[in-house]
């Protein structure tokens, strides 16, 4: 079983600082030497028992998120984990990094579904399988994919582990032991150089996939030097990762190009999602990323989930040089944004339409309807059966959708220090007042695009449907 130690982390010392860079919402878990709140990646102990009293009271949308995890095999606790002492991923053999991600998967949604049932169950499975990859684990090798799957790996499993931390079987030194000498030294490198290669011959993704390990590296092994490599590179990095390179214009209007649309939809989510991902780890540890430089951010991504809707946005001519430091050279043009499939979806919505609208009070009208439209978000499995869809842990129906706090003041547009200082939050609270609730917990909503949200229900088996919430009950409104 779980145990009750950590259970004050999250936002029990929320307070707003001012300061140059990141704006810190929230003190560290403690006043002591670098120490982090636990659990703290993507979901604190606030955040994991709104889930389960939420799924108790059978409240919509969280029945339906919680459906779509218990239906997804991954989430099972008979579950076996599969091992390998060295992971190869685009040369090498055997092309064994499938086995990887799908048993990280599986830890994760194990916990998850743990943490909402109280099933202990799925706990134990849950740390059999990670103490299984940190007895064997040594290696990840292979061509340049070597970084991605260090990437997006290594966040995922520090989340996967993170959840049960405090299990008394879980080998807590050992699993640190893995990310800080298998997962992070991979993706603290290629921040560094890029393996070797002109600093934009990789789209943002990598960076982005690279600068997730690191930052959940960070804060799982309690490393602050770490974290702050993290933040800084997020803020002022060299590569296509930083949120000004992945979002290099921003327009009148409130949207902001993603440079990846002008390479395909598939990868423009993927950073999305990515970078939505660090965002909320941060924030979890009292740093606004989300709020960054003007909610720069918010504005890319509210310009990705209109293109991916179907609707016309700019797109400014993008040369990136590329090749090896030292060797070839050349250079690639983007044009336009890529023709899109508005049926493509990625579990990536939920979790970043909830910060902006929820908790921060600005309009998010683009990304709301995305998340209404993906809802209820699956995870790995849902996707399909290649890696892509294990890019994101997913379940942001059940893990990110929010009550809007009483008394919370809207703010209709993003604000802050346009210059590159961190952004205030809006309706932000004190610490004396936001003690036991999640960090900034305020906000407006998206009427629309949330009133279609909240009509997804689960029904018999399993199965799943989205309706409109246009009926009239007698007596007030369904």
């Amino acid at each position: 079983m779980l145990k009750a130690a950590g259970a004050a982390a999250g936002a029990a010392g929320v307070g707003v600082g001012a300061g140059v860079g990141t704006t810190a919402l929230a003190g560290p878990a403690s006043a002591a030497g670098p120490v982090f709140a636990h659990p703290g990646l993507l979901h604190t102990r606030t955040d994991l028992d709104r889930m389960a009293a939420k799924v108790k009271a059978g409240a919509r949308p969280y029945t339906a998120g919680f459906a779509k995890l218990t239906a997804n095999r991954h989430a099972q606790s008979g579950w076996r984990a599969n091992p390998q002492a060295t992971v190869y991923r685009g040369a090498g053999s055997p092309q064994n990094y499938a086995a990887l991600y799908n048993d990280i998967h599986a830890a994760y949604q194990n916990a998850l579904r743990y943490h909402v049932s109280g099933e202990s169950a799925h706990a134990d499975t849950a740390v059999a399988i990670l103490n299984a990859w940190s007895g064997k684990l040594t290696s990840i090798q292979g061509s340049a994919d070597r970084f991605l799957a260090a990437g997006l790996y290594g966040y995922q499993f520090a989340n996967a582990a993170e959840l049960v931390r405090d299990h008394g079987d879980f080998a807590l030194g050992r699993a640190q032991e893995l990310m800080r000498n298998v997962f992070h030294p991979l993706s603290d490198s290629f921040l560094r150089d890029h393996n070797n290669a002109v600093v934009t011959n990789y789209w943002p993704n990598w960076d982005l996939a690279a600068l997730a390990c690191v930052l959940a590296t960070g804060i799982f092994c309690d490393d602050r030097g770490v974290v702050d490599r993290a933040v800084e590179y997020f803020e002022h990095g060299d590569g296509m990762g930083s949120v000004k390179h992945a979002i290099p214009v921003v327009h009148e209007d409130g949207l902001a190009e993603w440079v990846e649309a002008g390479r395909d939809q598939g990868h423009a989510l993927l950073g999305v999602g990515l970078m939505g991902t660090v965002c909320e780890m941060a924030w979890n540890q009292g740093i606004d990323l989300y709020g960054y430089d003007d909610s720069r951010f918010l504005k890319g991504a509210q310009y990705v989930a209109k293109w991916s809707l179907g609707g016309d946005v700019p797109y400014t001519a993008n040369t990136r040089k590329k090749g090896a430091v030292g060797g070839w050279s050349g250079s690639e043009t983007a044009t336009e944004a890529a023709r899109v499939d508005p049926a493509m979806s990625r579990p990536i919505w939920a979790m970043i339409a909830n910060h902006y609208t929820k908790r921060r009070g600005l309009s998010a009208s683009y990304v709301t309807r995305a998340a209404a439209k993906a809802a209820p978000e699956g995870g790995g499995g849902d996707y399909g059966p290649n890696s892509g869809g294990y890019d994101q842990l997913g379940f942001g129906t059940l893990a990110f959708t929010r009550d809007r706090v009483e008394g919370a003041a809207p703010s209709s547009s993003p604000s802050g220090d346009a210059s590159g200082g961190g952004a205030r939050p809006q309706g932000a609270v004190s610490a004396s007042a936001s003690a036991g609730r999640d960090l900034a917990a305020t906000g407006s909503e998206d009427v629309v695009g949330w009133a279609a949200a909240a009509g997804v229900t689960a029904v018999a088996g399993g199965l799943l449907l989205l309706r409109r919430r246009d009926r009239v009950r007698r007596g007030g409104a369904e």
